[in-house]
C-alpha cells in the first residue's frame, strides 16, 4: 500500500515532477548527505530549490519493524510545528509505501528556505554575527519562544542542536530536520528537556558569554530571575555531558 500527498498549491509542474513515490526516487539532484537508512538530495527546478529526503528503513533496532517510521515521524513532527507557530521548512511533499504490512520506502520533500544557514556553520566560520549582542539577543529569544512551546506541549526536539537551527538574513530562526522528535511525559519529558537544553548549550558556552547564556535560559523561563527550581535544572544541563565530550 503507498501513501503519498502533496502540499495543496504547488505549480502544476513541481506537482508532476513529485506526483509519486516511483517519481520521487527516480528524481536526479544534488546528493547532499546519507546514511544506512536515507539520504538527502537537493533538486532544483525553475530557479527554487527542493530538498528530497528519501528512505529505505523504517528505522534502527525494533523501529524496523514496530512503531512509527523514522520518515513519518519527521514529516509529522514539521507539521507540529507550523500548528504550533514554530518556523519551520515548508513541506512539499510526504508519504511512506508498505508492503505486506512492513515499511518498504517512504520520502519527506521541504521547499528551500532562501538565504539561511544553520548556526553550526556559522560558529565553525567566526561569523561576526555571533559577536552582535542585539544579534543574538533577537535570534536567543526565538529559539528561547520556540523551544518553550515545544516543551509545553509535551514535545522533546531530542536533536536540538546548531546545525539543526537556520538563520536568514533578517535574522529570523527556523527548527528543521526533526526525525526523532517525540511525545513524553513526567520524569521522561524531564529529561529529554534537560536533554534539548544541553544540546543547544554545548554549542553556545564554546561562542557566546555566561550572560547571554543565562539570558537564553531566562526567556526559556519566560522569567527576569532564577528560582530554586530553576538553579536546579541549569546544574542539570551543564552537567549533562560531564564525561562524554
Amino acid at each position: 500500500m503507498s501513501q503519498w500527498k502533496l502540499a495543496e498549491g504547488l505549480e502544476t509542474e513541481v506537482a508532476e515532477l513529485f506526483g509519486d513515490l516511483d517519481k520521487v526516487f527516480a528524481v536526479e539532484g544534488d546528493w547532499i548527505t546519507g546514511d544506512p537508512l536515507s539520504e538527502v538530495l537537493r533538486v532544483e527546478h525553475r530557479g527554487v530549490r527542493y530538498y528530497v529526503k528519501r528512505y529505505w528503513a523504517a528505522g534502527k533496532g525494533l523501529r524496523r519493524w514496530f512503531g512509527r517510521p523514522r520518515v513519518k515521524a519527521e514529516w509529522q513532527n514539521l507539521k507540529y510545528f507550523t500548528k504550533w507557530g514554530i518556523p519551520t521548512a515548508p513541506v512539499v511533499g510526504w508519504g511512506q509505501e508498505r508492503r505486506a504490512g512492513v515499511f518498504h520506502r517512504g520520502a519527506l520533500i521541504t521547499r528551500e528556505l532562501e538565504g539561511t544557514v544553520d548556526m553550526a556553520e556559522m560558529a565553525r566560520q567566526g561569523d561576526s554575527r555571533l559577536s552582535d549582542p542585539r544579534w543574538v539577543d533577537r535570534v536567543s529569544r526565538q529559539l528561547a519562544k520556540a523551544t518553550r512551546s515545544l516543551h509545553q506541549h509535551g514535545f522533546a526536539h531530542n536533536d536540538l542542536k546548531w546545525r539543526n537551527l537556520l538563520v536568514d538574513e533578517a535574522g529570523e530562526l527556523f527548527l528543521i530536520d526533526c526525525p526523532t522528535g517525540t511525545f513524553w511525559w513526567g520524569p521522561f519529558l524531564h529529561y529529554r528537556v534537560i536533554k534539548d537544553l544541553a544540546c543547544l548549550d554545548k554549542v553556545a558556552k564554546h561562542h557566546l558569554s555566561r550572560s547571554q547564556r543565562l539570558r537564553f535560559y531566562l526567556q526559556y523561563r519566560d522569567q527576569s530571575r532564577l528560582r530554586s527550581r530553576d538553579k536546579r535544572q541549569v546544574r542539570q544541563i551543564l552537567k549533562f555531558f560531564e564525561g562524554r565530550e
